[in-house]
């Protein structure tokens, strides 16, 4: 669901977000570009904190034994 929000924006970079959300018939699209450009931040972001995660995951003992414990029964037929 989309949601209509008003934001404001410094001049020099409403200029470069019209630039680069104009397609080849010269129509901007800006609602398209930001929503662009926002995907793309949040994937960064949570592959970040996908990455801390399994890196505490990692340092943490108890739960590497925990893991290990698993590991015995993954060959063992259950669906």
């Amino acid at each position: 669901m989309a949601k209509k929000v008003t934001i404001t924006l410094d001049d020099d970079v409403l200029v470069f977000i019209d630039k680069q959300a104009t397609d080849n018939e010269g129509k901007a699209n800006r609602s398209a570009f930001i929503n662009k450009i926002l995907k793309e931040a949040k994937k960064e972001y949570l592959e970040e904190e996908l990455k801390l995660a399994y890196q505490r995951d990692t340092a943490d003992k108890s739960y590497r034994e925990e893991v290990a414990l698993w590991d015995v029964v993954v060959g063992d037929g259950i669906e």
